[in-house]
């Protein structure tokens, strides 16, 4: 994950290296029609995540997250100065954490198994901190609206979908425990494996703000994993959106 942040900074860097090489050009094309309250080049997103339709054999803890960065571009419309299009490209990653549970991710099964250690009548061990991470390299696309395009810290609103390829899922572990628990011993394990997920996810977006800072919404259309092999759910998330350049 973190290379693939890294990654994505470089893009961001580049591609203002190039705006700023461009921009003359941009002006006299623009002229008059540039939207400076919206360009919105560089979003970070930190929101709250939760599964739709998880089914109540599933006992998730914590505070399940979600980490987006996205470079895009902005495309004003030449029949209003309110509107305009985007595009990018960028990562987007889920953490969800689970309470005595274990996944069997990476098992020779037919379909995934998460399994509830409490429910077991022995001295099953697992995990104090357990959560399920994936990362997607995914490319969004907005409609956007902005009320006064010559003030940048004008309200503003954008609709869109978003289209991710899963690039990584794996759960980690930390601190076994035993029934009671107590620490078996102090360590990590990792699991990786995408066998059970769908590749290719597609969500629907939505955020309204002032300024840099605005409120954001996304829903995923396709389940998670594939049927068949996992629970058919839909992760869902809201957040913060900060941007900029």
């Amino acid at each position: 994950m973190r290379k693939i942040v890294l990654a994505v900074l470089a893009i961001c860097a580049t591609g203002s290296l190039f705006a700023q090489s461009d921009s003359t050009v941009k002006k006299t094309i623009l002229s008059s029609r540039a939207l400076p309250a919206s360009n919105d080049h560089l979003m970070i997103q930190v929101g709250y995540t939760q599964w739709s339709g998880k089914p109540d054999t599933i006992s998730t803890s914590g505070i399940p997250r979600s980490l987006n960065i996205y470079f895009m571009l902005n495309f004003p419309f030449r029949t209003s100065r309110h509107m305009s299009a985007a595009i990018g490209v960028g990562v987007g990653s889920d953490h969800i954490f689970f309470d005595k549970t274990n996944i069997g991710i990476a098992a020779n099964t037919s379909a995934i198994q998460f399994r509830n250690v409490n429910a077991t009548s022995v001295d099953t061990a697992s995990f104090k901190k357990y959560k399920l991470a994936t990362s997607y390299f995914e490319v969004p696309v907005e409609l956007r609206y902005v009320a006064n395009p010559d003030n940048a810290r004008s309200i503003k609103a954008a609709l869109g979908v978003k289209v991710g390829f899963l690039v990584n899922a794996h759960t980690k572990g930390k601190n076994l425990e035993n029934r009671a628990g107590k620490t078996i011993n102090d360590f990590k394990q990792k699991d990786f494996s995408k066998k059970f997920f769908n590749q290719n996810r597609l969500s629907a977006t939505a955020r309204v703000g002032v300024g840099h800072f605005s409120l954001f919404g996304s829903y995923q259309v396709t389940s998670l994993f594939k049927e068949g092999l996992g629970p058919q759910v839909h992760p869902f998330t809201i957040g913060l959106n900060i941007s900029g350049l």
